[in-house]
């Protein structure tokens, strides 16, 4: 049998095990450690075996991801999502469904100090969702704008996502993270615009807008200034070059610690729990990039990534047609697995062909980041649909479907952004010092 053929059977068999419920992370290590010893030999799947796991242990780079989760971890219980949400609901009150539009605002506030899509979708879901209900809003518009709005917390920096890109793309962490923030104020835009089209077209799925005083408004944002305080030292000292990304990382973990001790949140359990949040959390990803390290050196043996590379070069065709051709892969493995496994398959083989088109990886990076977002919501599995469903038992699934669904075409126009105009990508890291 031929690598090409015993990598296609890797493929299918991985997928397959996903769909029977098995650890994404285990299921990456058994494909690629039997692959690579039907390719090479089972001593050669033996000595990666023993090498991949402290070659993932000891890389500097992945410092910054357990340091990232803690502060999001801390700022969490700190209190920081429901004054985002409070402050969200005050000023976009008068538009068209603001209690929707208010969720999308806080999701993107808080993917600022959280970074994971399945956490924020969590967070901003136990707080908005009841209160949506309460002010009677139609479910399907409540859910699907929890999670689309969860899904912004892998665009807008700081982002695991794109610390994994930047580690394999083999390109700079701190520019990607300041490459999704205008993507990111975009996607969230978009989204708003979207549920006020919504709402004005069915006016049933909303109540009448609230109004709020000057003062309630103003007041509100005295809420936002630990949020602000995060981002300035996060993205403020990597765009200034003044911290590594390493470093940025720490001190945003100390500041959560301390934004959390001033708002008297911090005691002795609240400590205990978020560092085994963070353990957790970081532990289930280590899994995973150990997984998918002997995963991707099976692929590669396989020549697969460039042999469809090549194939797709002599096609000859524009790029966009090669942009919707991925889009549609992305969207499909979406439906069955979580963004990192999916970052950690796909980008060794879609890199070398963007590359042949001589599109920048920081583009690239930023648009694995959305095309994962169209994912997270798409059916018939949609990870944040699953989530949302699980915060409120009493929703069905497809009522969860339903009011996501539209939130697609969103991405999907925001994808098309970034094609016609890179520079919404790229501009922000071209200013970065250093």
């Amino acid at each position: 049998m031929t690598p090409v053929a015993i990598g296609i059977i890797g493929l299918i068999v991985f997928i397959v095990l996903i769909f029977l419920g098995m650890n994404i992370g285990l299921a990456l290590f058994l494909i690629g450690f039997v692959g690579y010893a039907m390719v090479v030999s089972p001593k050669a799947a033996i000595v990666v075996l023993r090498t991949m796991p402290a070659t993932q242990a000891s890389t500097y780079s992945f410092m910054v991801i357990p340091l990232f989760i803690m502060m999001g971890n801390f700022a969490f219980h700190a209190g920081l999502s429901g004054k985002l949400y409070s402050a969200g609901e005050k000023w976009l009150s008068r538009l068209p469904g603001g209690l929707a539009c208010a969720t999308i605002a806080a999701c993107a506030g808080f993917g600022a100090i959280c970074g994971s899509c399945a956490a924020t979708c969590a967070t901003m879901g136990t707080i908005s969702l009841p209160e949506m209900r309460k002010y009677g809003y139609n479910d399907a518009l409540s859910t699907g704008s929890i999670a689309m709005g969860g899904t912004l917390g892998v665009l807008i920096p700081p982002s695991t996502p794109f610390i994994l890109i930047g580690i394999m793309a083999e390109t700079n962490i701190a520019s990607l993270f300041i490459a999704g923030i205008v993507p990111g104020v975009l996607m969230a835009a978009l989204s708003i615009i979207t549920i006020i089209i919504r709402v004005k077209i069915n006016p049933s799925l909303a109540p009448k807008p609230k109004r709020y005083s000057w003062r309630e408004k103003f007041s509100s944002l005295k809420g936002l200034i630990g949020v602000v305080i995060l981002f300035a030292i996060v993205l403020g000292g990597m765009f200034s070059g003044f911290f590594s990304v390493n470093q940025s990382a720490a001190v945003g973990a100390l500041a959560a610690i301390v934004l959390c001790a001033v708002s008297g949140k911090l005691s002795w359990e609240t400590f205990k729990t978020a560092i085994k949040e963070t353990v957790a959390t970081f532990s289930m990803t280590f899994l995973i990039l150990i997984g998918a390290s002997v995963f991707c050196a099976f692929l590669s043996i396989t020549k697969i990534p460039i042999m469809l590379a090549d194939a797709i070069a002599a096609m000859n065709v524009p790029f966009w047609v090669v942009i919707i051709f991925m889009t549609i892969i992305y969207c499909f493995l979406g439906m069955i697995m979580d963004e990192l496994p999916m970052i950690l398959l796909t980008v060794p083989i879609f890199l070398p062909i963007v590359d042949a088109y001589g599109w920048s990886r920081i583009w690239f990076g930023v648009y694995v980041v959305m095309c994962m977002e169209l994912g997270a919501i798409s059916p018939p599995v949609g990870l944040n649909c699953f989530i949302i469903q699980g915060i409120s038992k009493d929703i069905p699934l497809p009522t969860v479907y339903k009011g996501a669904l539209p939130f697609m075409l969103t991405i999907v126009a925001g994808v098309v952004c970034i094609y016609l105009i890179p520079s919404l990508c790229t501009w922000l890291p071209s200013l970065m010092v250093g």
